[in-house]
């Protein structure tokens, strides 16, 4: 069974056994148009370099990097938060110490 493939489902998805792109009509003489030629883009179709493999990895990595970074500033802010509470605290003992005094002294 011989058909031809059609742009969904062509008959094969390697680009050098496919047939070469060309218009379905002549084009006029003096047309700024030349042929096409799909060398370069079945090298860079099949090419597939290192950097393009590696780059889930390097999203992966500046996830992380982002997650990190808000990890530490969620600390930092829970840190100040603790702080803030302490320092309160301690005004509050503070006062209740200057108040004791007082009142230890009045009597």
């Amino acid at each position: 069974m011989n058909t031809a493939g059609t742009i969904d489902r062509p008959l094969t998805h390697d680009p050098t056994k496919q047939a070469p792109m060309k218009p379905s009509t002549p084009e006029p003489a003096g047309s700024a148009t030349e042929d096409f030629t799909t060398h370069g883009a079945n090298e860079s179709r099949q090419n597939r370099t290192r950097e393009m493999q590696l780059i889930p990895e390097a999203l992966a990595r500046a996830h992380m990097h982002d997650r990190l970074h808000e990890a530490e500033r969620e600390r930092r802010a829970a840190r100040l938060v603790s702080a803030r509470r302490m320092q309160r605290r301690a005004e509050r003992a503070s006062r209740r110490a200057r108040r004791a005094l007082a009142m230890a002294v009045m009597q």
